[in-house]
């Protein structure tokens, strides 16, 4: 099975955006639900390929989620759709796209390119009326140096302001590498300080920071300005590994009135995707200190 990182690496990522209606049931009995639990499609990656997005958001609507962060963007279309027609598919379930992964390489001899690629794509996302924009991935390596990643805070801020003009905010999504250091400098507090604060924006993924060593928690304290969004995950499902205590983690993003965050599982127990992600959901529904 294809991972994140070498999905990312040959795909560029997205998401979309609809009007919300109140859903209070889950499909298993689990009772009323008033809380905003989000799910990132890539969840279900292997369901869209097999199925087709359609059935996949039926699912996901039946189980209680209800705000979506898509990941599959191209040539102007969202899951292959035009952005009309995702958006409607997802307005007609009761659910609402909040937030887009979608993805570009940059250097300096692909500028010009590089930042078309982002004007038809911001104008797909405005149609849909996103909230967030994300990065999820960029190049880093041995080799990479402080300058390469100066060059991408600049292109990250250059992209924050396109997407201002359409109201969207711009995003830059962690894994585990940017809590390795490069010339003594952790990668991921360089990017935080060396982007626009007022243009670039963090979606941290707690569990990716835990595994590079890093406290989410601290994170949310230290710069409560910086975190718009949150990937909740575990190894697999949400709660199983028992690794992840998530109470103070909910508890500081309230703190800091975050209020847009998606569960993402990659791995499954019993390699069934749309179990897994029921089961997150059933977790986080049961928690007293979700909200």
């Amino acid at each position: 099975m294809q991972n994140r990182r070498d999905f990312l690496k040959q795909a560029s990522l997205v998401l979309a955006g609809g009007i919300v209606a109140p859903r209070l049931f889950t499909s298993c009995g689990g009772g009323e639900t008033t809380k905003t639990i989000g799910l990132q499609l890539y969840s279900l990656r292997e369901m869209v390929k097999d199925e087709g997005i359609q059935k996949v958001l039926e699912t996901v609507a039946k189980m209680g989620y209800k705000n979506l962060e898509t990941a599959d963007y191209n040539n102007g279309k969202i899951y292959g759709l035009a952005p009309s027609e995702f958006k409607k598919i997802v307005t007609d379930l009761g659910l609402k796209c909040t937030s887009a992964h979608l993805s570009q390489s940059y250097t300096k001899e692909t500028e010009a390119e590089v930042m078309a690629w982002w004007d038809q794509a911001i104008s797909a996302h405005n149609e849909i009326g996103v909230k967030y924009i994300v990065q999820p991935w960029m190049p880093v390596n041995d080799e990479t140096t402080l300058d390469d990643l100066k060059l991408y805070c600049d292109y990250f801020t250059s992209v924050g302001y396109k997407t201002a003009a359409a109201s969207i905010a711009f995003g830059y999504h962690n894994h585990n590498f940017e809590f390795k250091k490069i010339d003594d400098q952790l990668i991921y507090d360089y990017l935080l300080d060396n982007v626009s604060p007022n243009h670039v924006f963090f979606e941290l993924d707690v569990y990716w920071c835990i595994v590079g060593g890093g406290d989410p928690v601290a994170y949310l304290k230290e710069r409560p300005t910086q975190f718009k969004t949150i990937h909740i995950k575990d190894e697999k499902e949400i709660g199983a590994s028992g690794n992840i205590d998530f109470q103070p983690i909910f508890e500081q993003m309230k703190a800091n009135n975050i209020k847009d965050w998606y569960v993402e599982v990659e791995q499954y127990t019993n390699n069934d995707p749309v179990a897994s992600v029921q089961e997150s959901f059933d977790f986080l529904n049961k928690a007293e200190y979700v909200y």
